[in-house]
């Protein structure tokens, strides 16, 4: 077989983007341009790398394999690129993070405050359910990826960097919000406004339900946090969240905590990456930045605590 790294890239490119059109954009290149690279390819491995059905294009197996090894021959190349470039003492290079939904409150400020930092780093940052980011984990498409719930059967390392409480929010209006603390049974088998399936804040509640042989049963399923504070402000019912994603709705008091045993969960943020893979400059440079800034903003969140009667951790 003779391929080039030019091709590799270019079927790479198309392959992310999903149709030529979209990587055209992307690498400043005409169409036509990458379908005859794309051709050229496809001849030299002797068999179809991809259909295209409707507007998408979609890999065959052999696809995959090339799309594989591209990433694997890229990787290493851009990470030296990097390294070559920070020799010279110049910041460059791309920085790619992806993140479970509740760090939309705090990533971007964060990352922003990265690249004043460092300008000349190109970053992107995605924002993903819990079950995407973890395709793009055993992808290897990102340099770190920030969850709570680390997947236990994969070969990754990871490093926690950060408090990450889930408290149980109620409107203002609900009987407890004001009342004695209730006891568990009412708690149980009150109705609980949730997230998708996978989701970590959902899967800590039930696992915290079960440990009391019940079972949740959720009166209403949302598709994020913003959606589910909504619905508890309107009176929904309860739900367990993230601090990070109720601190203006407790400042402003369109939500309330309650003091129930067990809250705020101790959970934590985690900075992962697969096994093996070596950290661009950039990358390491992130980590850094991250273990700089976040102890503040723990400090932040232990603040809003303490002014709703609340601990860290919690009292059983």
């Amino acid at each position: 077989m003779h391929l080039t790294l030019h091709q590799l890239h270019i079927f790479q490119s198309v392959a992310e983007a999903g149709s030529i059109t979209r990587a055209s954009e992307k690498l400043h290149l005409t169409p036509p341009t990458l379908s005859i690279q794309l051709k050229q390819l496809t001849e030299a491995a002797g068999m179809p790398l991809y259909e295209v059905v409707g507007r998408q294009l979609r890999l065959t197996g052999a696809g995959e394999d090339v799309l594989a090894a591209s990433r694997a021959v890229n990787e290493p190349l851009e990470r030296l690129e990097q390294q070559l470039a920070a020799r010279r003492g110049i910041e460059r290079g791309r920085l790619d993070i992806a993140a479970v939904s509740t760090a939309e409150y705090f990533m971007p400020r964060l990352l922003g405050d990265f690249q004043r930092r460092h300008p000349g780093v190109e970053a992107s940052l995605r924002i993903l359910p819990r079950s995407a980011l973890i395709e793009r984990l055993d992808a290897g498409l990102d340099d770190w990826y920030l969850m709570t719930r680390p997947p236990g059967d994969r070969a990754i390392e990871q490093e926690r960097i950060g408090a990450n409480p889930l408290v149980m929010i109620a409107a203002p209006t609900h009987p407890w919000a004001s009342s004695a603390p209730p006891d568990f049974k009412q708690i149980a088998e009150s109705g609980f406004v949730v997230r998708e399936p996978d989701s970590g804040t959902r899967l800590w509640t039930a696992e915290w339900l079960d440990h009391f042989d019940v079972e949740l049963k959720p009166t209403l399923e949302l598709g994020s946090n913003e959606a589910i504070k909504q619905a508890v402000a309107a009176g929904h019912g309860l739900a367990v969240i993230s601090l990070h994603a109720v601190r203006l709705e407790l400042e402003t008091g369109r939500l309330t905590l309650l003091d129930v045993p067990h809250f705020p969960a101790p959970v934590h943020w985690h900075l992962l990456q697969k096994t093996g893979r070596t950290a661009t400059p950039a990358a390491v440079a992130f980590r850094d930045h991250l273990l700089e800034t976040i102890p503040a903003l723990d400090r932040a969140l232990m603040d809003c605590l303490a002014a709703a009667g609340q601990g860290w951790p919690a009292k059983g």
